[in-house]
């Protein structure tokens, strides 16, 4: 029963996984639209109690007898286990039926759209691309995969005729999305359970490509091979980069806790570009919001104060503590390359300072494939603390735990522990320099108590 639906005929719409980043969004867009929103997640976190504060029914135990009456749509996510009692009475039922990337599918192809691609960057570069077009003067909507310090939300109402979104990959959700301009920001393998190998992923990204607009743009990191212009005669082409590029960054350079640069290429020549948000990588995702809004003729002068003004997404090289001796830092990077940039923007920023890497491995099918990958980025710190592989929606797989990156890590100052003694071996091992804490998983659940065990110790 997914066909024939319209979303404008909706009253009733029931969430399975309401506390996901992609599908709260969604719960909010819909509380906001004035639908009759609750649902399901299995754990209480800070995003459903922002939910329950905005008025939304959560429950968070799998009975069907917790199911309301006169449903109209079931929007779920793929991650949701077969077995769910709920959501097996829902099809029984033939209660229409939706993934979420469906009913973004369906929002977004009302609209004009920039959507966000690529294995990594896709949340910040679609909130810059956000905050920078409604700076700009366009009012967009924005369904995000992070909550945005400017705006403190992972969804943003606008009124204009635009809507900026991240475009998922997983389960190749992102077919669903017709864009007017696409951003492609890395092709990285991952999600190897859902695709088997690195050539279905990159295929699925060329299928994403397809799915723009004639006439639309595409714009695309430079290293990405998946763009032959032959291949698109039908699509204006844009690639960036740092110092190559049909519109790179250069000079770049960090100045009182900020990196500065400058814009060359198809737009012309523009310097001095600030940016809070450290490392190259960031650089980069700022470069493509950017091309995306010059596409929407928003000046220069605009853009610039939108970047600077740019605070950032909550667990994205977040800072949580700054004391005489140390420095507390949370992101949620869990794939190799999101380590090696984490990493590699603590030491850019800090040079010289020792930097101390606490890091909670996401699924045991990622650990299992990309373990060399996170032994290499983790051997990158002077002091590595690794935790447990955080199993979210996966079951065991025999001979993988941390362990398996661990043996692999040559840095002999390294500690393998668990979540519940990470803060008394912290108390024993870190006493100053850099902390960065990295993971996907529920390590942002020891934020509050790393940060006070640092203020009580003065460091």
């Amino acid at each position: 029963m997914k066909q024939n639906i319209e979303l404008d005929q909706i009253k009733n719409v029931y969430f399975i996984g309401i506390g996901g980043i992609g599908m709260s969004a969604l719960a909010r867009f819909f509380h906001l639209h004035q639908i009759n929103v609750s649902g399901y997640d299995k754990t209480k976190t800070e995003l459903t109690k922002s939910l329950e504060n905005q008025g939304i029914s959560v429950v968070y135990e799998d009975k069907i007898e917790l199911l309301p009456e006169n449903i109209d749509l079931v929007i779920y996510t793929p991650a949701i286990p077969k077995d769910h009692l709920g959501l097996n009475e829902v099809i029984k039922k033939n209660i229409p039926l939706l993934k979420r990337a469906e009913v973004l599918g369906l929002i977004s192809r009302a609209k004009k759209t920039v959507a966000i691609a690529g294995t990594h960057g896709k949340t910040t570069t679609s909130s810059m691309a956000t905050y920078f077009i409604r700076e700009g003067g366009i009012d967009a909507t924005g369904f995000l995969g992070g909550i945005a310090n400017n705006y403190n939300t992972n969804y943003i109402e606008g009124k204009s005729e635009w809507v900026v979104v991240e475009a998922d990959e997983y389960d190749r959700s992102f077919l669903q999305l017709s864009p007017d301009i696409a951003l492609l920001m890395s092709v990285d393998a991952d999600h190897l359970d859902i695709y088997g190998n690195d050539e279905a992923v990159k295929q699925s990204y060329k299928d994403f490509v397809k799915k723009i607009k004639d006439g639309g743009t595409l714009i695309y990191h430079q290293s990405i091979q998946i763009a032959e212009k032959s291949e698109f005669p039908n699509l204006n082409l844009i690639s960036f980069g740092i110092d190559e590029g049909d519109v790179f960054a250069n000079n770049i350079r960090v100045k009182d806790g900020k990196v500065i640069f400058d814009i060359n290429g198809k737009f012309g020549f523009s310097s001095d570009w600030s940016i809070t948000q450290p490392g190259l990588h960031n650089v980069q995702n700022a470069l493509a919001a950017w091309i995306a809004a010059k596409i929407l003729n928003i000046d220069n002068e605009r853009l610039k104060n939108a970047l600077a003004t740019f605070t950032g997404i909550k667990r994205r090289f977040e800072y949580h503590y700054i004391g005489k001796n140390a420095i507390y830092i949370d992101d949620y990077a869990h794939h190799p390359t999101e380590l090696n940039a984490a990493i590699s923007a603590a030491k850019l920023m800090f040079p010289d300072k020792k930097i101390t890497g606490i890091f909670q491995p996401h699924l045991f099918s990622r650990t299992r494939d990309f373990a060399e990958g996170f032994a290499a980025a983790l051997d990158n710190l002077d002091q590595i603390i690794l935790l447990d592989i955080y199993p979210a929606r996966e079951i065991p797989i025999e001979n993988i735990t941390s362990s398996t990156i661990f043996d692999l890590i040559k840095n002999s100052n390294k500690i393998l522990t668990t979540k519940e003694l990470l803060l008394p071996i912290l108390s024993n091992v870190f006493q100053d320099g850099v902390l960065l804490s990295m993971g996907a998983g529920d390590i942002d659940t020891k934020i509050i108590e790393i940060s006070n065990m640092l203020k009580s110790r003065n460091l």
